[in-house]
């Protein structure tokens, strides 16, 4: 029998960390890693055993861990010292034993790496300067949807769709003018294991990937989408907008790179993602 492929999975019980755990593992040997599962894997530790065990007989390493969430969440902490400690730690352990180890790996950045009024976005880009000297490969994640199971820091799309079902309205933080790439997390899923599986012969190419459907819609459409699909169920839903413009990127819009599009293209279209979502929360 062949044996397996083993793939570590930093941040296995994140949003795309689950997805993408359950999508490898039919074929692949996962190694789970995430501070939900146990203290044990907390990637801000220092000479983490744990971690240094799963690094070392790995033979591939997807880092997604990250302290971040949804737009609430980043709001509320990405201004906090303790949100740039977390990053920070993280950031350093992994690359050190990356570095160390000489791993092939995938970091997740973001599309708002290049956004220096943010945090985050600073975060990201020194994640993007170490893996340009580590060699690994790039992925900008735009706003990949799907399931999600910390609903503390849920995204757009199901933030709206829970507060839809819990309280028959949704309270926008922004007047919806801004836009967004939205790519349904199994369509991400798909991206991230053909990158893998073509490492070698991409990374010749370009070492860094913009992981999006290169489509665009205002978040108020997407709360318009909600209420019209809950009005189909017979529940009314009342949008209520902010006067406030675009928070979290101040109106600041990327173009995606379509390179990736010579290997991969979306599957999923919104209106079907947002779908699978709401018949997950049993609305």
């Amino acid at each position: 029998m062949k044996k397996l492929k083993k793939i570590l999975i930093l941040g296995s019980s994140g949003q795309i960390g689950s997805a993408l755990s359950e999508f490898l593992k039919k074929n692949y040997q996962i190694l789970y890693f995430d501070i939900v599962n146990s203290n044990k894997q907390d990637l801000r530790i220092s000479n983490n055993k744990s971690f240094k065990k799963l690094i070392k007989k790995c033979d591939f390493v997807f880092f997604l861990a990250f302290d971040v969430g949804g737009s609430r969440y980043l709001q509320k902490y990405q201004d906090t010292f303790c949100f740039l400690d977390n990053n920070i730690k993280i950031i350093n352990n992994v690359f050190e034993n990356i570095s160390k180890y000489k791993k092939k790996f995938i970091f997740a950045s973001s599309q708002m790496s290049n956004m220096n009024f943010s945090n985050y976005g600073i975060l990201k880009a020194i994640g993007e300067k170490y893996t340009e000297v580590l060699g690994g490969i790039i992925i900008k994640f735009w706003n990949v949807y799907g399931i999600e199971k910390d609903l503390k820091k849920s995204h757009v799309i199901t933030d709206f769709i829970l507060q839809a079902k819990k309280n028959k309205k949704i309270n926008m933080l922004t007047n919806g003018k801004e836009r967004r790439d939205f790519l349904y997390v199994d369509d991400c899923c798909r991206g991230l294991e053909l990158i893998m599986k073509n490492y070698k012969k991409i990374k010749k190419k370009t070492q860094y990937i913009d992981l999006a459907t290169s489509k665009y819609k205002k978040i108020l459409s997407i709360a318009q989408i909600i209420k019209k699909k809950f009005l189909e169920k017979k529940i009314k839903i009342k949008i209520f907008k902010s006067n406030k413009s675009d928070i979290m990127q101040k109106g600041k819009l990327n173009i995606a790179n379509k390179f990736i599009f010579k290997y991969w293209k979306p599957q999923f279209n919104l209106n079907d993602g947002i779908n699978k979502i709401i018949e997950y929360y049993k609305i």
